[in-house]
């Protein structure tokens, strides 16, 4: 079983920039993909970006130029740093972990951070 907390949220000003971070425990050897995605009030869930244990990064178009994920995959950690944040942008940004066998992919999710970004 894996358990992740996410950290680094809050409240940023438009245009500011902000770093979220994510703790793996339990089996953090067998996760293959870390990542990102937020949902904000009456949408769905939506994808920001992801790593790879061998460092390959994914990430939204909507988000490219303007956030680095990165992983420590020793300490099962993984890293946001969001710049020139936008308003629409507020929402519950969700870390991701997933384990990926031949035929399956197992995911696992935090509880969330808030991220509100004001005018």
């Amino acid at each position: 079983q894996v358990q992740l907390v996410e950290s680094g949220g809050g409240l940023v000003q438009s245009g500011g920039s902000l770093k979220l971070s994510c703790a793996a425990s339990g089996a953090i050897y067998a996760l293959d993909v870390m990542g990102w995605y937020r949902q904000a009030p009456g949408k769905q869930r939506e994808f920001i970006a992801s790593i790879t244990t061998g460092g390959a990064t994914n990430n939204a178009d909507s988000v490219k130029g303007r956030v680095t994920i990165s992983r420590d995959n020793a300490k099962g950690t993984v890293y946001l740093q969001m710049n020139s944040l936008k308003t629409e942008e507020t929402a519950t940004y969700y870390c991701n972990a997933a384990r990926l066998t031949v035929r399956n992919r197992y995911d696992y999710w935090g509880q969330g951070t808030q991220v509100t970004v004001s005018s």
